[in-house]
């Protein structure tokens, strides 16, 4: 059973003899284990401000609940860990100055595959559809459990009062660290204890670290309990209780967090989506497809398929930009169906921004009906000497009853025929999920 009752239960210190004995994870590729992790983090923040403006401190607190069957599968690369999942319960609430937030997982998407090398962990995919950014985000700050459990472990065997220190990898995975200057976390073997008929060894934890996370220079302590379940060979039960501080440029506290992080683990009691015949035929291994991301915005009223070297950009009004890193954009708008101009007359406004850009080009290509469904596209494009540099542009009108997109991009010609490619996955599931009205 779940041991995250811990303190109601009556623990009995088995006197043994100081035989040391291993303290390591059993490797199963059949088992299937029932994850719960439960964190809350209180506290108050300072925000990056102007320069020569005082930060503007603000109070936040939060929670999150994942429970999860997780399998472990063979890895694609050497020095790599994957497992695939099946989220039963995804919570995650956060308040920062009285303002709510929150994250979930939909229901089409809740199996998941996780994967994890020597240089930290990799964006996780479904493959069961595309997920969205938000949903990526939330799963990729969830820990590796497999990896953190071994990490806290001895290499060696160990007897009551031995001790050893945490790997670097475990420590990046529970604090998120980027990289760590200095410090560390210590683990002692406490004792061996039977709770409820089962006997365990229950470990001590605690250290402060330093180092760097995506917002910055951090310092953070952690203490801690967790129990290894001898008999089943796996850690059960991880507790700790933190202090996170973030750091200025002088080294000053701009910022201080506290936190509770649980983690239990248990045979899973029923994982059909999990088993051999659940996953059999499932491309488990990340693709072109399988990784694309879902954008949808119900508010207005755009939904598509795009790449993962793409980024959304700015959001505003009824536009919206992707960016990708070597200098590729793509700008939809989203316009009412009186308003989608005709092919011919977006050529002619595509021919007068060249003019006024003084741009060098061949003649615009002769537009194509690339799709009817689920829009009906327009496409047409050309090379052009811009004032930046050389470029190539496309162009598309995409209609449909409910009002219709116009597309713009621009690629650098070194690495234009692969942007091409991904401007055509976000055309050919290019759909509007509303009538378009403009008041």
């Amino acid at each position: 059973m779940l041991l995250r009752s811990l303190a109601f239960f009556t623990s009995v210190v088995v006197a043994s003899a100081q035989t040391p004995m291993t303290l390591r994870e059993k490797s199963d590729p059949a088992a299937v284990l029932r994850v719960d992790v439960r964190t809350t983090i209180a506290g108050r923040l300072a925000l990056p401000a102007e320069q020569g403006k005082p930060p503007e401190v603000v109070a936040l607190e939060g929670s999150s609940t994942l429970v999860y069957d997780e399998r472990p599968l063979p890895p694609d690369e050497e020095k790599s860990e994957k497992a695939i999942r099946a989220y039963r319960t995804v919570e995650f609430q956060r308040k920062m100055n009285n303002q709510e937030q929150g994250a979930s997982l939909r229901e089409s998407v809740r199996r998941v595959v996780v994967l994890k090398n020597d240089k930290g962990k990799k964006a996780p995919f479904s493959p069961d559809g595309p997920l969205t950014w938000g949903e990526i985000d939330l799963i990729r700050h969830d820990i590796f459990a497999p990896a953190i459990c071994t990490g806290i472990l001895p290499a060696r065997a160990v007897a009551p009062g031995d001790k050893w220190a945490a790997t670097a990898a475990a420590i990046q995975d529970l604090t998120e660290f980027e990289s760590i200057d200095d410090g560390g976390l210590s683990i002692e073997f406490a004792s061996v204890v039977e709770l409820v008929g089962r006997k365990y060894a229950k470990l001590a934890i605690g250290g402060s670290i330093r180092g760097r996370t995506e917002d910055g220079p951090v310092k953070q302590k952690l203490d801690g309990t967790a129990y290894f379940d001898i008999a089943a060979e796996r850690v059960s039960y991880l507790k700790l209780a933190g202090i996170h501080e973030m750091l200025g440029p002088k080294g000053e506290t701009t910022g201080t967090l506290e936190g509770t992080f649980i983690l239990t683990r248990e045979t899973s009691p029923k994982f059909p989506e999990l088993a051999d015949d659940g996953i059999k035929g499932l491309e488990l291994k990340p693709t072109t497809e399988n990784s694309l991301l879902l954008y949808d915005n119900p508010e207005l009223g755009i939904r598509f398929l795009h790449s993962r070297r793409w980024r959304v950009g700015v959001v505003q009004g009824r536009q919206v930009t992707l960016q990708e890193s070597k200098g590729g954009g793509i700008l939809l708008t989203v316009e009412p169906t009186n308003r989608v101009p005709t092919t011919k007359q977006y050529v002619d406004e595509v021919k007068g921004f060249l003019a006024k850009q003084q741009a060098k080009s061949p003649p615009i290509e002769a537009p194509v009906r690339w799709a009817e469904k689920p829009m009906a596209i327009d496409r047409f494009g050309v090379d052009a000497e811009l004032k930046a540099g050389a470029s190539r542009l496309e162009y598309a009108v995409a209609s449909s009853a409910e009002g219709g997109v116009l597309v713009a991009a621009r690629f650098p010609p070194s690495v234009a025929a692969e942007l091409k490619a991904d401007l055509d996955r976000v055309l050919k599931q290019l759909v509007l999920t509303k009538r378009i009205e403009v008041k």
